[in-house]
C-alpha cells in the first residue's frame, strides 16, 4: 500500500507539472498580467527625405512670445523668469503646415525646475477664453530632466484634455472607450535610467501613423501607443514646443525634422 500510495503521488506529481506548462493559468475575475517584453527596438533608420523645420539662425516658419523665445548658439532657446513669465502654458508654433501622418526628429535639452513637451497634431487655441496667443491643446510628448519613473520624457499627456497622463513611458497600450490596456512592458526603470542623459542632450523620435503613435528616446522604442477611441481620436494637427507656467524655467532644441509618411 505505501508503495501504490508513492507511486500514485509521484504520477499526480508529473500531471500537475505537465498541466502547468501544457496551458496558461487563468484567473476569473481578474485583468491579464502585463506581458514584459524588454528586447531592445530601435527607431526606424532617418530617411534622407527628412525636412528641416528650424534653420538654426532665427524663428523663421515658428510663432510665440518673442518675450520668451529666441536663437542661442543656433539652437530655440525658450526660457522663463520671475521678470518674464508666461501667463499660463505657452507655446512656439510651427506655422509652415500641420501634422498627420508623419516622423518628427529633434533633440532637446532643459533644467529640472519645471517641464516642457513637444504638441503634435494639436489645435491652437485662439478664442477670448486663451490665456495667452499662443495656446495649444492636444496630444503632448514630455520633456523633463528627470530619469525616474513615471515623471521623465516621453510620456503622451493630453495638454488642456481630461485624460491626463495618456500613456506612461514604459507602456505599450491600446485606448478605447474611456478606458486605458496596458499589453505589455517595452523599457523598465534600470534601462530608461542608463538611456537618458540627465543634465544634456537627448535624441527624440516620435512616429504617427493613423492613430497609432510610438516615440523613441535615444534611438530605443519607449512608448507604443494606439487610441482606438473613434470619437476622441486626432489624426491631424499643429506642431509646437512647450514652456510651461510656473517655476522659472530653460528648455532647448535643436536639429528638427520632419518627413511625411505616406
Amino acid at each position: 500500500m505505501r508503495m501504490l500510495s508513492l507511486l500514485f503521488y509521484a504520477g499526480l506529481t508529473r500531471l500537475l507539472i505537465v498541466s502547468v506548462f501544457a496551458a496558461p493559468l487563468v484567473v476569473v475575475g481578474k485583468e491579464p498580467a502585463v506581458e514584459t517584453v524588454l528586447e531592445v527596438v530601435l527607431a526606424p533608420r532617418e530617411s534622407s527625405e527628412m525636412q528641416k523645420l528650424f534653420n538654426g539662425t532665427d524663428l523663421s516658419d515658428w510663432s510665440g512670445d518673442p518675450r520668451l523665445w529666441s536663437v542661442r548658439d543656433g539652437v530655440i532657446h525658450g526660457e522663463t523668469s520671475a521678470e518674464k513669465s508666461a501667463k499660463g502654458n505657452t507655446f512656439l508654433i510651427w506655422t509652415a503646415g500641420t501634422l498627420k501622418d508623419f516622423e518628427l526628429r529633434l533633440s532637446f535639452r532643459s533644467n529640472a525646475t519645471n517641464n516642457s513637451g513637444i504638441q503634435y497634431r494639436s489645435r491652437h487655441i485662439t478664442d477670448k477664453d486663451a490665456s495667452n496667443e499662443w495656446v495649444v491643446r492636444g496630444f503632448q510628448h514630455e520633456i523633463r530632466n528627470e530619469n525616474r519613473l513615471p515623471n521623465v520624457s516621453g510620456f503622451i499627456y493630453d495638454e488642456g484634455g481630461k485624460r491626463g497622463r495618456v500613456c506612461h513611458v514604459g507602456e505599450r497600450a491600446t485606448w478605447a472607450d474611456g478606458t486605458k490596456t496596458v499589453a505589455a512592458t517595452v523599457i523598465d526603470q534600470a534601462t530608461f535610467e542608463n538611456l537618458f542623459n540627465l543634465g544634456d542632450w537627448n535624441d527624440a523620435v516620435i512616429l504617427a501613423e493613423g492613430n497609432r503613435v510610438r516615440h523613441y528616446l535615444n534611438g530605443r522604442l519607449i512608448l507604443d501607443f494606439t487610441d482606438a477611441d473613434s470619437k476622441i481620436a486626432v489624426t491631424e494637427g499643429v506642431l509646437a514646443l512647450q514652456l510651461h507656467a510656473g517655476k522659472p524655467m530653460w528648455v532647448e532644441y535643436k536639429n528638427i525634422r520632419l518627413k511625411s509618411v505616406d
